[in-house]
């Protein structure tokens, strides 16, 4: 694939908005790790610092620490030990301390904690950094914003994106199949993405980039495409994967946030991290997560359709603040707090609010249903999920009943974004929709 087009190019868009990507350069071809040397002596990086986990570091790390050593690079290795690394705060401050003040290029090799982390750090620090990816597990490769955990909750944080993105074809093809899988996933969300950020615009008049929204459909279509070969390793289906959830990260950075990457069933797996976390449990991937939660969204949009005849009239809105303040701390314990300061800022519940959203719900329904209708059917997700062996009921990764509804409810208030879980709240379908979809999954 040709890069050229979407790299340190500003480009005035058809949406009114110039665009621009800061990234460099993109390598995702066989042996790419070996152009690490040429490509540091022509941006003139000196001074390196290598990050890596316990598992990447035998993935890709030892690969890049030869390459390097071989070029007569000096570096820093920085190695988590963590057998699960988790990007909080004490994962940040440990990164901080531990690259040099003088160091001016940050090599991160893994994939999204990994990258998180140091796309974060370098940041802060103004420094640049690369990342040499070991799986084709998420999208965040070329993102600018790093979702981290920070006091129990997921926020996510204005970065800036790496300036070389290296795919060694040779490494990712060999990362574990559920790692391959849950980028299939990641991918697989953008559907929801895409409705999610259409309804907004539609309801809220949001701002919304029709040559963005085609990019990741671009990116959809290249993962969707490639799944099944993928699930066998073959390379050029692995390298048309890598390829889409880089297109991904590249529309995230056009618009400067996570808006068309990330909608409802990113809330709802958010939400399950969290608690996950909080519980002390194994957490699975970002992108097996998304997978699911893309299943369990497109199933819930469906609801909807099938209930259109009879969504109104509705009784009036009745939000009680005090009672949903209840709701919240029982939902996101220690992480309470922060949800409780969003909505005293936004007052997205509000019955003012609500009422508005449904009257511009009523006024434009057809074209609502119509962008609803694009969506593909559950069991279409389904059938590609289980094509790479991946879970996709929430019961196959061990979220509960309760954490499961409790998700449907409450995920819409980790962010500031319309999309259908708050549409389920404003037209109260949420009691009904959780208890029908318990049914039919659990």
């Amino acid at each position: 694939m040709d890069w050229k087009d979407y790299l340190q190019k500003e480009k005035r868009c058809s949406c009114g908005k110039n665009h621009i990507c800061d990234i460099e350069e993109i390598i995702i071809e066989e042996g790419g790790i070996k152009r690490l040397p040429e490509i540091l002596k022509k941006h003139k990086y000196e001074k390196l610092c290598v990050v890596c986990d316990l598992h990447t570091e035998q993935a890709a790390g030892l690969a890049v620490y030869e390459e390097l050593e071989k070029a007569g690079y000096a570096f820093k290795k920085v190695v988590y030990q963590d057998e699960e690394l988790v990007p909080d705060e004490e994962a940040l401050i440990y990164l901080f301390t531990q690259v040099p003040n003088d160091c001016d290029l940050i090599i991160a090799v893994g994939s999204g904690t990994i990258n998180d982390l140091c796309r974060y750090v370098s940041y802060k620090m103004k420094i640049d950094y690369y990342i040499v990816g070991t799986a084709p597990s998420m999208d965040g490769y070329a993102s600018n914003v790093s979702p981290l955990i920070i006091r129990h909750l997921k926020i996510t944080y204005e970065a800036r994106p790496a300036r070389v993105i290296i795919g060694d074809l040779d490494i990712i093809s060999k990362a574990p199949l559920h790692m391959i899988a849950a980028g299939v996933g990641d991918i697989l969300g953008k559907y929801v993405c895409l409705t999610d950020w259409q309804l907004s615009h539609i309801v809220n008049g949001e701002y919304i980039c029709p040559e963005v929204m085609e990019l990741v459909r671009k990116s959809i279509k290249k993962v969707a495409e490639n799944a099944g070969r993928a699930a066998h390793r073959d390379k050029e289906a692995i390298c048309a994967i890598m390829e889409g959830l880089v297109l991904s990260g590249i529309a995230m950075s056009y618009i400067g946030n996570s808006r068309p990457a990330s909608g409802s069933e990113h809330h709802m797996s958010h939400y399950w991290e969290m608690m996950f976390l909080l519980d002390g449990q194994p957490d699975p991937l970002h992108g097996t997560k998304v997978g699911i939660g893309t299943v369990m969204a497109i199933r819930l949009y469906e609801m909807l359709k099938e209930n259109r005849e009879k969504l109104f009239p509705l009784e009036a809105p009745s939000f009680d603040p005090g009672l949903w303040e209840e709701k919240i701390k029982e939902a996101y314990g220690p992480a309470a707090p922060g949800v409780l300061e969003l909505e005293k800022k936004t007052g997205k519940n509000s019955d003012k609010e609500v009422l508005r959203r449904r009257a511009a719900f009523q006024a434009h329904e057809e074209e609502i249903f119509s962008v609803i209708d694009q969506l593909p059917e559950a069991e279409d997700i389904i059938e590609i999920l289980k094509s790479m062996e991946a879970p996709y009921y929430p019961e196959q990764i061990n979220v509960s009943k309760e954490v499961f509804a409790r998700g449907i409810y409450y995920a819409k208030d980790l962010r500031d974004r319309f999309g259908l879980l708050q549409i389920l709240f404003d037209l109260n379908l949420q009691e009904e929709f959780t208890n029908r979809l318990i049914q039919e999954i659990y």
